[in-house]
């Protein structure tokens, strides 16, 4: 482990799992969680030194954090290790605010450091091809697009379901459009928890004519991830939850021909696009943070790509 420089910040539901991908790339050094007893068993379970917030920032050979902290202490952290020399990865979303979001990409760039934020389903190798084809203009332009992020639970109390759910979708939906939306309406609604919106519904329209809309709940009678483009001559469709691999990203090239005024669809059979099932996006993301922190690279979920996306999580909540 001569060669790792990674610090783990937060090694609790999600920063467990950053921490075993970078044990597995060869890059942790160390993990850090106000909780002792816990983060020594982590690092004891990865073979690495668990230590304090300030022996991390103080320790040359910790070149980078990954911070896995409620969002309220991400701007905090983030400046704290940027100041010290640190390139910085942080959980989603960025920020609470759109002034602290900005501070973090301001230090970021100041410093010199690699600022990237945690939007895992741009890593993942369906959503990448989806991309791909999209933007290669193959079915024209898209029309409209949704996000469906559905299920039963996990019930949060610190943060709504737009909040903790969506911005994996206000991300990929984002770097679909190419384009920021001129507005982003959105409601939702709190039963289990008061003042906590278990449901929540986005609506958001571009200055190029599209449309998309994201829907987001953690009440919600089964599990669907579903995410859908319709271009000119050609409908995509990734859905992540889907339980076989190979089937999570669907082509259909439906068509729509006119007769003497009267629309008609002309519906194709559903094609399975081939993508690389073996990536894990998590692991990718993990690779990819450690590589730009070695190359000094601008990250695909860069500072900028966050803040395009904490600005309509802003607006629609």
């Amino acid at each position: 482990m001569t060669n790792a420089f990674v610090a783990v910040v937060g090694c609790g539901y999600w920063g467990k799992n950053l921490a075993r991908n970078f044990a597995q790339l060869g890059a942790l050094r160390a993990i850090v969680d106000p909780d002792e007893k816990a983060a020594k068993n982590h690092a004891t379970t990865h073979g690495v030194i668990a230590i304090s917030m300030e022996q991390a920032l103080a320790d040359p050979r910790i070149k980078a954090l990954a911070i896995a902290a409620p969002a309220e202490l991400h701007k905090t952290l983030a400046i704290q290790g940027i100041e010290a020399g640190k390139h910085v990865f942080v959980e989603k979303p960025l920020a609470l605010t759109v002034p602290d979001g900005e501070a973090m990409a301001a230090s970021s760039v100041k410093h010199g450091r690699v600022l990237m934020v945690g939007h895992l389903l741009q890593y993942h190798p369906a959503f990448q091809k989806m991309l791909q084809l999209v933007h290669s203009g193959e079915f024209g332009n898209i029309r409209y697009a949704y996000s469906n992020r559905l299920s039963t639970g996990k019930f949060r109390l610190e943060e709504n379901a737009l909040w903790s759910l969506a911005p994996h979708d206000f991300s990929m939906l984002l770097a679909l459009l190419d384009e920021e939306p001129t507005t982003v309406t959105g409601s939702g609604g709190a039963w289990v928890t008061e003042g906590v919106e278990d449901m929540f519904r986005v609506d958001m329209n571009f200055a190029s004519g599209r449309k998309a809309h994201i829907f987001a709940s953690w009440l919600h009678p089964f599990k669907e991830q579903k995410l859908v483009v319709v271009m000119e001559t050609g409908m995509l469709v990734f859905e992540d939850s889907q339980p076989e691999p190979r089937k999570k990203l669907a082509l259909y090239r439906h068509t729509i021909s006119t007769t003497d005024g009267t629309p008609t669809p002309n519906k194709a059979d559903v094609e399975y696009v081939e993508f690389n099932i073996n990536a894990e996006p998590l692991k990718e993301e993990c690779r990819h943070f450690v590589q730009c922190c070695i190359d000094g690279n601008k990250p695909k979920t860069d500072a900028d790509e966050a803040l395009r996306v904490l600005r309509a999580l802003v607006a629609a909540g």
